[in-house]
């Protein structure tokens, strides 16, 4: 898959309104939710306990936390975004942040990001993102919202 580069404020000002791309489908599995119940300490049993939810999930299975598929979006950006030139890059914020389906085990989703704005704030570029994780034969995407970044370039 080829990515979208970006190099300056000015590539990044060029995208508004635009979709940058969408990534290939990832699989969530048992394990990975395991994993990320470890490492948040949340082990409510809709996420970790298989036969429960089988039986009590209005679901009839598990799910996948709605942190950890918002934790994927670095994965994701990854796949298909390429920032060069960059001294430093933060992540700002998460503004109108919406979780619409829930993503079972085993399905596979994807992300579609799109340049929501650009801002020059003296030098530092103020990048907000439009962010859509899409589930496989599902409507409804997993969670919509806008997440900002701060980059400041390499004027070299």
């Amino acid at each position: 898959m080829e990515k979208t580069v970006f190099g300056s404020f000015q590539d990044f000002e060029n995208y508004i309104g635009k979709e940058v791309g969408v990534t290939d489908y990832l699989e969530i599995t048992q394990d990975q939710i395991n994993k990320f119940a470890d490492a948040t300490l949340d082990y409510q049993w809709i996420h970790t306990e298989p036969e429960r939810a089988k039986i009590e999930s209005p679901f009839g299975t598990t799910i996948a936390h709605g942190y950890l598929t918002l934790s994927l979006l670095k994965y994701f950006w990854d796949e298909i975004i390429d920032v060069q030139n960059v001294k430093v890059m933060i992540n700002y914020g998460i503004e109108s942040f919406r979780f619409g389906e829930p993503v079972l085990v085993n399905s596979k989703v994807r992300v579609r990001i799109f340049v929501h704005s650009a801002v020059n704030l003296r030098g530092t570029a103020k990048i907000q993102t439009k962010v859509k994780m899409e589930i496989e034969a599902k409507k409804k995407p997993a969670f919509e919202g806008v997440v900002t970044f701060l980059f400041t370039f390499d004027d070299k």
